[in-house]
């Protein structure tokens, strides 16, 4: 009668351990906002020895990254480079494991599993994405203290935008270049169900365990250097002079890879320098081509004799069609002193002066000459 009595306490222990487990896991499923601990905060993970796969998805994010605005920039310049990064992540698929639980019923069993698979989608999230942008050349800076950017989460068919700062060098050659963009992220590789075992280790409120994975993608963006024309002042000939009008010669050169269309060279002259012509057409001007323009500038009577600095740049049309100016140009010219001359109206005064003497003494000469015939003629 005792053993009786003993196996039957057993049994009756044995539904209730059972359906305490049915009744945790119809709440984990029906009630999933009761302590659903989806992301694992907790820091003990369940190994697989408490854990059941009933799914496999296939699929992950798919990064995709492109400039935004217009790639090409002017040499010298300080630009923001933005950038848009897109997760066109898809799944391929699900795969039913053969996983099955002791002790749970096919229904709540295939409940749990069609719980998994909806986990099973965020695959193609991308998490924690960190793209540092990288310059090769030596001719392209990026500003160091923005070089890195992250962002936090990325779903699939969503899009975030990076900012980043480049310097183009002054000297940098037109054409083409590389920057690497290296996207480091982590996706969910797999998720894993519960069991009830879990409660052994101290994770009551667990359901789901996930396996991530990291991936490192590398990109390259292109951007480009514009064929622009660049100027520079090769030659100045001639010399100012106090209170009169001289020709001054500049040449200019196009020493980029650009043509300038109808060029035309400007000088900008102050007092005590003017000029009545400070505009000359100099007409197309190819790379590595000279054009020579000749500036008629006077000088005060009164000016200060020194070398003086005249400011000179180009207008003219780019291979686009657009009015382009180039960088200012800075002419040297000396101021000499004004050669002294005889004027016209001293030398015509100097001559009336002379021919005047000159009557003067002939006509005394004559007065003489009479005065001496007079006396001979008495003293015959």
């Amino acid at each position: 009668m005792r053993q009786m009595s003993i196996k039957l306490r057993q049994k009756i222990i044995k539904k209730i351990a059972i359906l305490t487990l049915i009744l945790s896991i119809l709440s984990a499923t029906a009630f999933p906002a009761l302590g659903d601990d989806d992301e694992g905060t907790n820091f003990l993970i369940p190994d697989h020895g408490y854990t059941v796969d009933y799914y496999r998805s296939y699929g992950e994010p798919a990064i995709r990254i492109s400039i935004t605005g217009d790639p090409e920039f002017s040499r010298g310049e300080t630009a923001d480079l933005s950038v848009k990064i897109v997760n066109a992540g898809v799944i391929d698929g699900f795969q039913r494991l053969n996983a099955k639980q002791k002790r749970i019923p096919d229904s709540v069993e295939e409940r749990l599993a069609e719980d998994e698979m909806e986990k099973e989608k965020d695959c193609t999230i991308a998490k924690d994405i960190k793209a540092t942008l990288v310059s090769e050349s030596e001719y392209i800076k990026v500003e160091p203290t923005a070089s890195l950017q992250t962002v936090g989460k990325l779903e699939t068919g969503h899009s975030a935008s990076l900012r980043y700062t480049i310097k183009i060098d002054g000297d940098a050659p037109a054409g083409n270049y590389e920057l690497l963009l290296p996207v480091n992220y982590q996706y969910q590789a797999n998720v894993r169900t519960a069991t009830a075992d879990v409660i052994n280790l101290g994770l009551a409120d667990t359901k789901y365990a996930r396996d991530y994975k990291a991936k490192t993608e590398t990109f390259r963006l292109r951007v480009s250097v514009e064929d622009k024309p660049k100027f520079e002042v090769t030659k100045v000939s001639g010399s100012l002079a106090q209170g009169e009008p001289k020709a001054i010669e500049v040449t200019y050169k196009n020493s980029r890879e650009g043509v300038a269309k109808d060029a035309l060279a400007r000088i900008v002259v102050m007092s005590p320098l003017s000029t009545e012509k400070s505009i000359v057409r100099l007409g197309d001007i190819g790379p590595g081509e000279n054009k020579t323009a000749k500036f008629e500038i006077s000088a005060d009577k009164k000016a200060i004799l020194k070398n003086y600095g005249i400011n000179s740049e180009i207008k003219y049309i780019n291979e686009d069609g657009e009015t382009s100016f180039s960088q200012n140009m800075k002419i040297n010219v000396p101021l000499e002193a004004a050669e002294k001359k005889f004027s016209i109206t001293g030398v015509a005064i100097i001559l009336i002066i002379l021919i005047a003497l000159y009557q003067i003494i002939n006509v005394h000469r004559k007065r003489n000459k009479n005065n001496e015939n007079a006396s001979g003629d008495e003293n015959e």
